[in-house]
């Protein structure tokens, strides 16, 4: 389908995209990759009256160290954070969850900042963020502020992003030393996931002393598996994992569509996260 008619600016600086958004309120929309908005223009489930491109904007992009935390911009793309080095070394689980997005088309427009801000629960990045305890740095008329990744997503496709408000970078606290491993579910190759476990473990002596998860299309927003989390303290084996496994879905509400019911996506968060931690951990 064609989109609907809408104006289109492409502004220089923060300052510049902060503008153009108070001045349209809430009949603009930030343009990013362009791989999630675009097929909503598309398909007509979005109705904008003004498009602000942010990609010219060069303090959007890139990734640096601040002591112990990874400062990613908001308009680095998938590729990059796949490939980028200090990501690897320092944020992995975030590098193996986004190398597993869409394809390497997608990959090569999509941003990190664009996936997070469009708030969907079924895409990889969001379960992701929360379980590395992200901080998300917004700038709007009223200057900058940050914002926890647990209290950003709020409901289905919605952030507590302001319509005013552009979405500068992400803050990562480094997990060197953590196991991770990010494993989903989705029966053709590039499609959504029906369910994702991102899983973060720290041993000691074998041990499981601090775990983080975070499920993928569980609910309207991604979730942590705080349940599952508490379990999985002190675990030191194969079956320690899977007792703590089985309270994986407690407390969430995933959806029921053409892909799943809310029991069989409940019975997969389940499976799932025994496999991620156990891949992570290399327990055997």
């Amino acid at each position: 389908m064609i989109p609907p008619a809408f104006e289109y600016t492409r502004p220089d600086s923060v300052d510049e995209a902060v503008r153009a958004l108070a001045d349209a309120g809430d009949e603009a929309k930030v343009l990013a990759g362009g791989q999630s908005l675009v097929p909503l223009l598309r398909l007509r489930l979005a109705f904008p009256e003004l498009l602000v491109d942010v990609g010219r904007i060069p303090d959007l992009h890139g990734v640096r160290e601040d002591g112990g935390t990874l400062v990613i911009g908001a308009m680095t793309t998938h590729h990059e954070v796949v490939r980028d080095p200090l990501v690897r070394r320092h944020a992995g689980l975030l590098a193996e969850a986004t190398a597993t997005v869409a394809d390497p088309a997608v990959r090569h427009r999509g941003t990190l900042g664009g996936s997070l801000a469009h708030a969907d629960p079924a895409g990889d990045l969001p379960a992701v963020a929360l379980a590395l305890d992200a901080e998300l740095v917004v700038a709007g008329p009223a200057g900058r502020r940050t914002i926890a990744a647990r209290e950003f997503f709020v409901d289905y496709l919605q952030s507590a992003l302001a319509a005013d408000e552009l979405l500068l970078e992400v803050r990562i606290p480094k997990t060197d030393g953590w196991d991770f491993h990010y494993e989903k579910f989705h029966p053709v190759a590039q499609s959504w996931a029906v369910v994702g476990v991102a899983a973060l473990v720290r041993r000691d002596n074998g041990r499981i002393v601090e775990a983080r998860v975070g499920l993928t299309n569980m609910g309207a927003t991604p979730l942590r598996a705080t349940a599952a989390e508490e379990a999985l303290a002190g675990a030191d084996g194969p079956q320690a994992v899977a007792r703590a496994a089985e309270v994986a879905a407690e407390g969430t509400r995933p959806a029921q569509d053409l892909s799943a019911s809310p029991e069989y996506r409940q019975h997969l968060a389940r499976v799932l996260t025994r496999r991620a931690v156990l891949a992570a951990t290399g327990m055997r």
